[in-house]
């Protein structure tokens, strides 16, 4: 037993130096002088460390404005996404409507096409409504998801009902229920929708380039898949690029990850 304990971590371990490997060569490079990334063989580290990528990026290349405008839609997707999703994974579970049932197969269904498929259909219909080049327009997508509804839904199935039917007893609303009783109860599993929904948010890159068609409004990867084209042989600025996009999500998974684990997990236990 204790010998395939050791033989588990040991291949546990390995794993996690191949899954971390390729984003420290990543920060490597960035910290690399100029054309030292593609010397052969490959240099796994600098033979001086410098900042100059990161200093060209944020001052000749203004990547703040970027970071600050995929910061500004992730963050605001987030907070609408957990919103809707949450009232509506809850309303799901517990409220008894007309067609409740058929309705959550009808999207559970729709989770098997995938988003390349609707991108067209929905940019038609964001055109109609005037919305193209503009950030509410890049937010769509985001705001109701079949999986951040279907993750809530089955979160929400643990809350007891006497729970709730002793708030209706004293009188509180629906909203007041919801407010008060049912999003302490579903903490976990919103803000584990929160961390996927700014991560995926922050990383789209098909669908704002699609609807955003001027290039102060580009989101960062947007930005960064532009600057390749003039750059593509400044490997170290690239990957300075690629840090500076890993980054935030990496600190906020970091930041966040007892809550996720705990909204993952909690479900299943309960």
């Amino acid at each position: 037993m204790r010998v395939r304990r050791i033989v588990l971590l040991a291949a546990l371990g390995l794993l996690a130096v191949l899954s971390v490997a390729p984003l420290l060569w990543m920060l490597s490079l960035s910290l690399m002088p100029t054309g030292e990334a593609n010397a052969y063989p490959p240099r796994m580290f600098p033979s001086r460390v410098t900042l100059e990528h990161y200093r060209t990026l944020f001052t000749r290349l203004d990547m703040w404005h970027y970071v600050v405008n995929s910061a500004l839609l992730a963050g605001s997707v987030t907070v609408i996404s957990v919103f809707i999703n949450g009232m509506a994974g809850y309303a799901f579970a517990k409220l008894r409507f007309a067609g409740r049932d058929g309705l959550y197969r009808v999207l559970a269904g729709a989770m098997v096409i995938p988003g390349q498929v609707t991108m067209l259909p929905l940019f038609l219909m964001v055109k109609e409504l005037g919305l193209v080049n503009t950030y509410a327009g890049a937010m769509v997508p985001w705001l109701a998801s079949i999986f951040g509804i279907f993750l809530v839904r089955q979160y929400a199935f643990a809350i007891p009902e006497d729970l709730l039917d002793a708030a209706r007893v004293d009188g509180a609303s629906e909203w007041r229920i919801f407010r008060s009783v049912v999003v302490p109860v579903i903490r976990p599993i919103l803000l584990t929708l929160a961390v996927f929904t700014f991560m995926g948010a922050w990383n789209d890159f098909l669908w704002p380039l699609i609807v955003l068609s001027n290039d102060a409004r580009y989101t960062l990867p947007v930005a960064l898949a532009n600057l390749s084209l003039e750059h593509v042989q400044d490997t170290e600025l690239m990957m300075a690029g690629a840090v500076l996009t890993v980054l935030p999500v990496l600190a906020l998974f970091l930041a966040m990850q007892r809550y996720y684990m705990d909204g993952i997990t909690a479900g299943s236990v309960k």
